[in-house]
């Protein structure tokens, strides 16, 4: 896994649920919303680069 690519998954997931946590605590669904999408996005990231390390072993 490139260490670029998987940093930015990292910070993805972890933005996510910090906006996820916000927007609960505060009652916004909009952030509460962006924050499981922007998660999702970190957790595809991740996969997809977790598969491309498969690949080269």
């Amino acid at each position: 896994m490139s260490a670029n690519e998987k940093a930015k998954a990292k910070t993805e997931q972890a933005t996510g649920s910090a906006k996820e946590a916000v927007g609960r605590t505060v009652g916004n669904e909009r952030l509460t919303a962006e924050g499981r999408a922007e998660q999702m996005k970190g957790d595809a990231r991740q996969a997809k680069e977790k598969a491309k390390d498969v690949g080269k072993h």
